[in-house]
C-alpha cells in the first residue's frame, strides 16, 4: 500500500488588491486636495466688508475710507477717483475730504485700504493726513479684492 503524503498547502494572503485599492484612494485624495487648494488660491474676487466697530476703541469716531492705488486714490463709499496728478490740488475731493475730517477730527478718522502697488501714494496721503493731526489707520488689500464699504 502506498502511503499517501499529505502536502500542506501553505495558504498565502494576497495583499496586492488591498494595496492597489489603498494606493488609488490615496491618489484620489491627493488629487482632491490639489484641486481644492488651486481653487482657493485662484479666487478672483474677495469682498471685504468694513464698517464702524460697535465695541472698539474708536467707538466714538466714525471712519472715512480711502483706497490707494498706483494711479491714484478712490474715495469710498462714493467710489470717486482722484488721479495721482491731482492729489495736491486744493480743490480736489481728497483735499475737501481731509479738510472735513480735520474739522471733525474728534468724531472722524481715516482708514486707508492699501493696494500692493499704491505704497507711494499711501506715503503721500499719510504725510498729508498726519500733517493735519488726523488719526489714520490702514489695511493692506490684494489686487483682486473688491472693497465693499457699509455706512
Amino acid at each position: 500500500m502506498r502511503r499517501q503524503t499529505i502536502s500542506r498547502k501553505h495558504t498565502e494572503v494576497e495583499l496586492f488588491p488591498f494595496l492597489s485599492i489603498l494606493a488609488c484612494t490615496i491618489g484620489t485624495l491627493i488629487l482632491l486636495i490639489i484641486v481644492l487648494t488651486t481653487q482657493a488660491m485662484n479666487q478672483q474676487e474677495v469682498t471685504i466688508v468694513a464698517k464702524a466697530e460697535e465695541g472698539g476703541v474708536n467707538r466714538s469716531k466714525s471712519p472715512r475710507y480711502i483706497e490707494c492705488r498706483d494711479d491714484g486714490v478712490v474715495l469710498h463709499p462714493s467710489e470717486e477717483f482722484i488721479p495721482r496728478a491731482n492729489l495736491n490740488d486744493p480743490n480736489s475731493p481728497l483735499q475737501k475730504l481731509i479738510q472735513q475730517v480735520k474739522a471733525n477730527k474728534d468724531k472722524e478718522y481715516l482708514i486707508v485700504a492699501l493696494r500692493p502697488d499704491g505704497i507711494d501714494i499711501f506715503n503721500q496721503i499719510r504725510d498729508l493726513v498726519e500733517g493735519e493731526g488726523i488719526d489714520i489707520g490702514y489695511e493692506p488689500v490684494d489686487f483682486n479684492w473688491k472693497l465693499t464699504i457699509k455706512e
